[in-house]
């Protein structure tokens, strides 16, 4: 794991366990598409305000595990709030953004340090224009689970309902820059 800054504000620290770059693979399903296999680099970071910046970036992978192309891009920002809360801005390229909301939960410590933790996140708002997909509401849940950061993805959207989407597994990466691909699909 990256080394927290030390001037890390106080209000970060229920969320200090993503920060960092983490990259993994993961399966992508939906009943409206084919199920499919993509690999993903996630950083969180701060620049000592009291809000972590997120991106995320993905590739179709083919059997072997090698890219095929640019996938899903997303950014955004997550802002904690009192009792546990958060809030989350999310944009994407492909015509929608939306405002999370949710809670955080710190499960475990160790030598002062978060062994395990998990967000729970709904979407409280989805705009999009008018050549967006359909899609009206989401949940996620990411997880940090000996050391890996997991996560899943429901959402409701082309007329389904709540149904799983997305998930992955993310284990810490160094901080060296991967090879540049701007996604622009979700």
């Amino acid at each position: 794991m990256t080394p927290l800054p030390s001037s890390l504000p106080e209000e970060l620290l229920p969320l200090s366990w993503l920060i960092g770059r983490w990259a993994g693979v993961g399966l992508g399903q939906y009943p409206t598409i084919e199920d499919f296999r993509f690999g993903q680099e996630v950083v969180f970071s701060t620049d000592g305000r009291p809000f972590l910046h997120y991106a995320s970036r993905s590739w179709l992978l083919d059997d072997e595990g090698n890219r095929i192309r640019p996938a899903g891009t997303e950014s955004g920002y997550w802002r904690p709030r009192p009792d546990n809360e958060v809030e989350i801005t999310l944009a994407h390229p492909t015509g929608f953004a939306e405002i999370w909301v949710g809670t955080v939960e710190v499960l475990g410590l160790a030598d002062a340090a978060i062994t395990s933790a998990r967000a729970t996140l709904r979407t409280d708002v989805v705009t999009r224009t008018a050549s967006a997909k359909p899609y009206e509401s989401g949940e996620r849940l990411y997880g940090l689970v000996n050391g890996e950061l997991m996560w899943t993805f429901d959402m409701a959207a082309m007329g389904e309902s709540m149904t799983n989407h997305l998930s992955a597994r993310l284990k810490p990466a160094d901080g060296g820059d991967s090879e540049d691909s701007s996604g622009d699909g979700d």
